[in-house]
């Protein structure tokens, strides 16, 4: 079996009638390409690349349907070097090492390095990645690796090292409408033979359901089109509904999409952004996301982001997550609903966080400094005898529970961990200990 493709599919003449709308329309050029025009304009970094004349090892990150592997044909194209798509997923080490024989036959014979394409390659683990090493270096393979993770974390860095990322973007409402009008409009690789029409509320609508992704949306106006009532032309809003039913958003709950989405919810919140944080917990909620992994994140943000500015804020999340425990979905979206805009809207002190983090560190620093003897339990009379809890002073003893005492031990004296906000319920607190910091330097004084 030839694992190669002598002439790149991006390069061959003549779409396959039988094929799906998505492969017919897929660019042979980056004339042709939509969106990513900082990458492949006439000025754009992968022009400049070809202008060089030697082709870099790549890894092209982005999301699904933004032209990863229509961009590595067109290169391979360009370049005229054979080229191999591989996926991550279907094959393994042996079907590599097979390419890895064939690449070397072929450069022995025109003295050529083979594109490989590795889609998904983050689906390979650290030591599977290892086995590209010596021949990228060889020169032997350009490495052409496609992912939708953040190559920083699931690609081998001494693979990530010897490779170029570049950083795909979804693709432009409006570059997703254009490509609707040409798939419409095309008679040879699209749809131009039904002379159907897209008013601009329904390309509107498909663009906007695409989520960025060219292939979704040629793949949804493909659905459309085939349920389209028969000797009808023009496409509706309501044909379009019809057709898709509902809209899965992208949302991978293992990769960085899920960590992006929640990040944003949880700096909405910080923000003091209801609006914008009932966004993001809409989205996350359809798209599918565990509502106690929602939950969670609530009551650690009530204590990490609001604290003592509204102590109630932590009793709030936690009656969120059992609500949510309790009740489960769909009702409990209502008490997520609740105790975000709730925590959204309070008023934000991270001093308690802060508090322990300086707390950690300075722990760290100095170690374990002994307790003093006056704060020291003394259950014995030996304890007693060696001086544990002598001149202890038991503050429910003294007016207004205030004493003059050290409670910190030598070497951290004048450390200070909270530094309570002027803002909230927590404004109360940093008064209070305000006022208590003055009777202290009274006392000393001996005023």
């Amino acid at each position: 079996m030839d694992l190669f493709d002598r002439e790149p599919k991006a390069a061959k003449a003549g779409p396959d009638p039988s094929a799906p709308l998505a492969e017919r329309l897929r660019p042979r050029t980056f004339e042709e390409l939509v969106g990513q025009d900082e990458l492949f304009g006439e000025d754009g970094f992968v022009s400049r690349l070809l202008r060089a004349g030697k082709p870099p090892s790549l890894i092209l990150w982005g999301p699904p349907g933004s032209g990863k592997t229509t961009v590595a044909r067109i290169l391979s194209a360009q370049y005229g070097l054979p080229f191999v798509h591989f996926s991550a997923v279907m094959g393994g080490m042996k079907e590599v090492r097979a390419i890895v024989d064939e690449a070397d036959s072929t450069r022995r014979r025109t003295g050529k390095p083979t594109i490989l394409f590795v889609d998904e390659i983050h689906r390979f683990n650290k030591g599977q990645q290892d086995a590209f090493l010596p021949h990228v270096e060889s020169g032997l393979i350009v490495l052409i690796g496609a992912t939708t993770e953040n190559p920083s974390f699931e690609i081998n860095a001494a693979l990530l090292s010897r490779c170029r990322v570049l950083t795909f973007q979804p693709i432009s409402p409006e570059a997703i409408e254009g490509l609707l009008e040409r798939a419409l409009s095309d008679p040879e690789r699209g749809l131009g033979g039904r002379r159907l029409k897209l008013p601009d509320d329904s390309r509107k609508m498909l663009a906007q359901l695409s989520g960025g992704d060219a292939r979704n949306a040629l793949n949804m106006l493909e659905t459309v089109v085939e349920t389209l009532p028969a000797g009808r032309t023009e496409i509706s809003p309501e044909d379009i509904r019809s057709a898709l039913q509902r809209t899965t958003l992208p949302y991978d709950k293992a990769g960085e999409n899920h960590y992006n989405v929640i990040s944003a919810f949880i700096k909405s919140m910080r923000g003091t952004d209801p609006d914008a944080a009932i966004y993001w917990l809409a989205r996350m909620l359809e798209s599918g996301e565990d509502p106690l992994f929602i939950a969670r994140r609530m009551v650690i943000f009530a204590s990490e982001d609001v604290g003592n500015a509204d102590p109630g804020a932590l009793g709030v999340a936690l009656n969120v997550y059992s609500a949510c425990e309790r009740i489960g979905l769909p009702e409990c979206r209502i008490n997520l609903a609740q105790g975000v805009t709730y925590l959204a809207s309070a008023p934000k002190s991270n001093a308690s966080y802060a508090a322990i983090g300086k707390a950690l560190s300075e722990v760290k620093k100095t170690g374990p400094l002994l307790v003093p003897l006056h704060l020291r339990n003394a259950p014995t009379a030996l304890m007693k005898d060696l001086g544990y809890g002598k001149g202890y002073q038991y503050a429910h003893e003294a007016d207004d529970a205030l004493i003059l005492q050290d409670h910190l031990p030598e070497g951290t004296l004048d450390k200070t961990f909270y530094e309570p906000k002027k803002v909230g319920a927590e404004k109360e607190i940093a008064e209070r200990l305000d006022r208590i910091a003055q009777w202290k330097e009274k006392k000393r004084r001996g005023e």
